[in-house]
């Protein structure tokens, strides 16, 4: 009797779950509407258009104008992607920013220029990392102070000097809200490496489940066919002989065959719906519809096995079976059944066919399925020639798992 073991064809891998297009930059926070920060940019702009003086096009009102139109430039990049400007870029153009809100502070004689100053700190906060924004907005409120403490603009009368320090305090607001927004996005991208990992795993029960169905459905029909198609093989080689009472007795061992092949597709059902058998009486009762009789030894204590495991141990007796028929027809098969401390053992021997072999090759699958029934209870399988003993020249196959 020869087994052929056949390449396993592959499963299908699902399909990766989606990522974000590249280049869509960071989701949106919740709680940190960017309409918002537009609405307080432009209302410092519009602010300070309104109230800082001189504000013309000759002398100090020109040089008023350009620093405006820097701060303005300067907070108003703040809504640039944070994917598009490096932290050492992002670094300058604050730098530069808050240096220009301490120019306008110094020239202008009147006006909100300080506002620029505290919303540059506090964007700095938000956008570098903590110790270049304590830097700068420390350098700021040094500054803003400096100049207003030294009289060095002609403003210096209407803000109090300490008001120049407190533009560093923004900072501290900035870094709160930036270590809010980081916290948010790591919980938004672990909860969705949560679901991601979910669906994997859903998509992976799926297909282990699909297998399991087509093994099981593999293993009825092979074992019930593969009788059915002898019998009328037979029954074919006897209306040829003319031996029209040999016929009628094969043509009810066939109906015999289709009543038992009901019997293995409940067990199916049951399998599939993982419904509990009693192993010993099922494991007899398959027996015997195979044509064997009193073929069965239990050892040991007889227990109940968990559902599963009395499953597939039925499935990998039908399959061994049902290989006995097709490749060793007429040849003695005894069925072992042992339970041990702490597993069971399954061991299927046919000795060597007494007539020609007349079933077509199988489908290869049946050793296949039977070492992935084994593997999933943690189990082994061997199966391979018998080269010694009084079943010499026969097949042997044995299955134990845990428990």
């Amino acid at each position: 009797m020869r087994y052929v073991r056949p390449v396993t064809a592959s499963e299908k891998t699902p399909p990766p779950a989606k990522s974000a297009p590249r280049g869509a930059g960071p989701r949106p926070v919740p709680g940190q509407d960017p309409r918002v920060q537009w609405v307080l940019t432009l209302g410092v702009i519009a602010v300070g258009v309104l109230t800082i003086r001189p504000l013309d096009f000759t002398g100090r009102g020109l040089v008023v104008a350009v620093l405006l139109v820097l701060n303005s430039a300067s907070l108003l990049a703040r809504r640039l992607p944070e994917e598009k400007v490096s932290q050492r870029l992002a670094v300058v153009w604050l730098g530069l920013g808050i240096i220009a809100a301490v120019a306008l502070i110094a020239v202008s004689r009147s006006g909100t220029g300080y506002l620029f100053a505290f919303f540059l700190t506090g964007h700095a906060g938000y956008r570098l990392e903590t110790k270049p924004a304590l830097l700068l907005a420390g350098a700021c409120g040094l500054l803003c102070g400096g100049v207003l403490y030294f009289q060095l603009g002609p403003g210096h009368h209407v803000v109090p000097w300490f008001i120049g320090l407190t533009s560093a305090v923004p900072v501290l607001i900035g870094i709160i809200n930036r270590s809010q927004r980081l916290a948010v996005r790591a919980a938004i991208d672990a909860a969705e490496s949560a679901e991601r990992a979910a669906r994997a795993e859903a998509r992976t029960a799926v297909l282990t489940e699909r297998g399991r169905i087509a093994r099981d459905v593999h293993d009825v029909l092979a074992h019930s066919l593969a009788g059915i198609n002898m019998q009328l093989e037979l029954a074919d080689a006897l209306i040829d002989a003319g031996d029209l009472e040999r016929v009628r007795e094969v043509n009810n061992k066939a109906h015999a065959l289709v009543k038992e092949s009901l019997k293995q597709a409940q067990w199916t059902v049951h399998a599939l719906r993982e419904d509990s058998l009693p192993l010993v009486e099922s494991l007899t009762a398959m027996i015997e519809s195979s044509g064997h009789r009193d073929v069965l030894t239990v050892t040991g204590t007889v227990r109940e096995l968990p559902a599963p495991a009395t499953q597939n141990l039925l499935r990998i007796a039908q399959e061994a079976l049902t290989n006995a028929a097709r490749h060793a027809p007429g040849g003695e098969v005894r069925v072992e059944l042992a339970f041990a401390a702490a597993s069971t053992a399954l061991t299927v021997r046919n000795r060597p066919a007494t007539r020609g072999a007349s079933a077509g090759a199988g489908s290869g699958m049946g050793l296949i399925g039977m070492r992935e029934r084994v593997a999933l209870l943690g189990g082994t399988v061997s199966a391979g020639p018998v080269t010694e003993g009084p079943d010499r020249g026969g097949w042997r196959v044995e299955a134990v798992i845990p428990g």
